[in-house]
This record gives C-alpha cells, structure tokens and sequence, in this order.
C-alpha cells in the first residue's frame, strides 16, 4: 500500500496504525485531537481499565519493550498472589502464573501514542473525517473537515488512500455512511446491562505490601446478588495511588458523593475497606454509565467495499465490567496483520479479516452475555442453550474459588487466552465435579 488512513487516535487506532506501519508507505491517523490527544477522548477513558494477560501480550508484541518502559514511568506489574480474584467475598486459588499490568488508561494511551507516532511511516491529521470517498465498489479514501476555530462547511478535503480503517468507536458513523452511499449497514446486536460505574483514585502507601490488584464480584452462592456481595477492584497504578473502581446495575448504579463511595467500599473486601480507612482521598469521584453492549456484525452482510474495514468499539463495545475492550482492540490489531500477511488485496471486500475478528468478538460476547443475564433485570437475547450454559458456568466458578487447576482454565478464559468453549470441555467438567464433591 501507498497510504493507509485510519479514523480515529485511540487505542484501537494507534494500535491499526502500528500495524499498517508494516505494510504501508504512509499511514495517516486522522484525529481531532491531534497529535497529543489532548482532547476528552474516549467519555470513559478515565475510569478504571484493565489490560488482560492476552492483550498485554498483543501489546508487547507490537512494542516491544512497552512493558518495561510502562514499569520505569511507574506502573505496576502484579504476579501470582499480588493478583486477588474474590467471588461471594471469598478469595480464590492462587495461580502463581498468572500477571496484570497496573496503570490508567491515559498513562498507557500516552507511550503507546508516543511509541506509534515515532515510526517514521505514521503521520496525523488534525480533522474530522465527514465523509467516505467511494471508487465504484472499493472506498478510496475519505472527506475531512480541518478541526480548527476558523473551519467552515466548506472547507472539506480529501484524503486518499489504499486502505481505511474506522477506529471511531462507539458513536462511529460507518454504517450511516454506507447507507449514503448505497450500502447496507452491518446489523447491529445489542444488549441492555444498565451499568454504572465510579472511579476514585486514593494515595498509596505501605497499607497493602502484597497487592496490585484485588477483584471482587457476586457469585452463584449469592445469586449474583450485588447488594450481597458489593462488587468493586482495586488497582495500584502510576504515581504512587490506587484506583478504585465501584460498579452497580440499575438503580444500585454509584454516585459521585465521596461518603457514599466509601461506605461502598467498605461494605468490598478486605483490600478495599483497608485503602478507604487508610488513605487519602487523590481527585474526585468520576462515573460513567454504561447503557448497553453492542456489536456490528460485518460477515452477515451480502456484499461489503473493497478497502475498508474497522476495528476497536466500532465493531464491539461489550460490558466493560469485564475488562475486555483494550484486549480486543489489540486482537482486531493482530487479526489485520495476519489477513494482509495472507496477500489479501487491501483493495478487495476484507471478508477473511471479519471473520477472524468475529471469531474473538464472538468469544468476548459470549463470556459477557451469559455473565450479563445473571443479572435479574437482564432479559436478553438469550444465547443457544443458555440455560446449560449458566449452570456449567455456575459450577464452574464454585470450583475455581478452591482448585487451582480450574481456576487456571477459567482465568484463561476471562483473560481471553482461551475460548470459552474450554470451560464445556468433558476434563474440566470432571475435574469440576470431583471438586464439588469432595472426589478429587
């Protein structure tokens, strides 16, 4: 390729245009923030996030080094029992093994916004992207609208290129773009979750020597009941603090009242009440409500442009209680590489890049969805045999809390290494019931 456009500077973005950066002369980034990205971003870009063990690994893969230069600027890395998953208040098994990365999203968003825009091939655009450019049945480029004070209606350009790729998230308007161009837009699968969620960021001591991440969530022995077992994660970040994150459906979704969040959390697990008796208090409280998952799904449709594909929330946003969303936009990443590393013509319709994207969006739906309609106010879509599905997954979770081994395969899972179909297999599931009774 001479060129590759990509249309949007977030982290799915940045990750497409490191990507492309080995297939193109030139890739252009076109953001409205720029070069710093010192715009708002992402609304919920300051919550809590977490950076699973697949995609921390997808990371340092594309850069190298990342890892240790996210731990120089202070960034933490926690391994074996500095990790603590709670279910129903009750720590589960230790896995020795198993890492995640701690730091906040605009301080990873930051090196690896620096770390893409060094290589000589990546360029950006300080625009609005109005519109797609169409050559008969392939996109050729696209419309911008230069993001200055002085801009006007008539100021559009155009920005040519081989390839384009829509990293604009969650509000992207592919699909009405399309539809003005005489194209179907991708169908579109939603789920209600009505999720809120709270950040607070704490200063951080010597209060917790053992930890850098401690995970709580309502399990089968409480019905997934969240007043029962109060959900929430800490993680110890950048700059010497804690960020804590609180997480309710419904009307049990937290506020931005700093007393309340503290009684909150400490109604959490020992971790949590231990940072809100002990430190202090670093900014406000930040929430974000979370209506509902969404994902476009591209192998549906009949016919598709040549020269055109996306990636990140454009294609999936699913609940971010789960923690998937940055390992997926470094997934969509590796999938691009692998379909232009095929010799598919970036030219042509990309229906092998769809599907292997699907495939992992497919595994990330189907871990967030049954999880979701746990929740009472939850009614669907249902996915195929649900109901088995819940009660494997029920069992499952009940052996993890007290076996290693099980707790290895479903942490495999929830850290997207492993599809989900794993946990249906016939050695886990006898493993699993060895467990629960006692036979093991």
């Amino acid at each position: 390729m001479r060129r590759a456009i990509v249309m949007g500077g977030s982290f799915a973005g940045l990750l497409a245009a490191r990507v492309l950066a080995d297939h193109a002369e030139e890739v252009v980034v076109v953001d409205p923030d720029g070069a710093d990205g010192s715009g708002q971003g992402a609304p919920h870009r300051r919550q809590l996030h977490a950076l699973l063990s697949m995609g921390h690994a997808q990371l340092d893969r594309w850069l190298p080094g990342i890892t240790e230069e996210l731990v120089a600027g202070g960034a933490q890395v926690g391994r074996g029992p500095q990790v603590q998953y709670y279910v129903d208040g009750v720590l589960k098994a230790c896995l020795p093994d198993n890492t995640l990365l701690g730091a906040t999203r605009p301080f990873l968003e930051e090196r690896v916004r620096r770390r893409v825009l060094a290589l000589p091939q990546v360029t950006v655009v300080t625009a609005q992207v109005r519109d797609l450019i169409f050559d008969g049945a392939r996109v050729r480029g696209v419309r911008v609208l230069p993001a200055r004070d002085t801009a006007r209606p008539d100021d559009l350009a155009d920005l040519n290129g081989d390839l384009v790729v829509d990293a604009m998230g969650r509000s992207s308007r592919l699909g009405t773009w399309l539809a003005g161009h005489g194209w179907d837009s991708p169908p579109m699968e939603r789920m209600k979750v009505d999720l809120g969620y709270a950040t607070a960021t704490f200063d951080r001591g010597d209060e917790l020597p053992g930890t850098v991440v401690a995970h709580a969530t309502p399990g089968p022995a409480n019905g997934y009941e969240q007043r029962l077992s109060e959900p929430g994660a800490l993680v110890a970040v950048e700059g010497n603090r804690w960020s804590v994150v609180l997480v309710g459906y419904g009307d049990y979704r937290p506020g931005r009242d700093p007393e309340a969040f503290l009684r909150r959390m400490r109604r959490c697990v020992a971790p949590l009440r231990e940072v809100a008796d002990r430190c202090r208090w670093d900014g406000d409280v930040e929430t974000f409500h979370f209506p509902e998952s969404r994902r476009r799904d591209f192998t549906r449709l009949g016919r598709f442009p040549g020269g055109l594909v996306a990636v990140g929330d454009a294609v999936a946003s699913v609940n971010p209680v789960y923690g998937q969303g940055l390992t997926l936009a470094t997934l969509a990443a590796s999938s691009l590489s692998a379909h232009l590393r095929s010799g598919a013509s970036p030219q042509a319709p990309a229906w092998d890049y769809f599907r292997r994207l699907g495939v992992v969006v497919d595994a990330a739906w189907k871990v967030s969805a049954v999880a979701d309609l746990a929740q009472p106010h939850v009614t669907g879509p249902y996915p195929p045999g649900y109901r088995l599905l819940r009660w494997v997954g029920d069992k499952v979770v009940e052996a993890s809390v007290i076996d290693r081994a099980v707790n290895e395969e479903f942490m495999a899972v929830v850290n997207m290494r492993k599809h989900p179909r794993a946990l249906t297999s016939p050695r886990l599931l006898l493993r699993t019931a060895r467990v629960l009774t006692g036979t093991h």
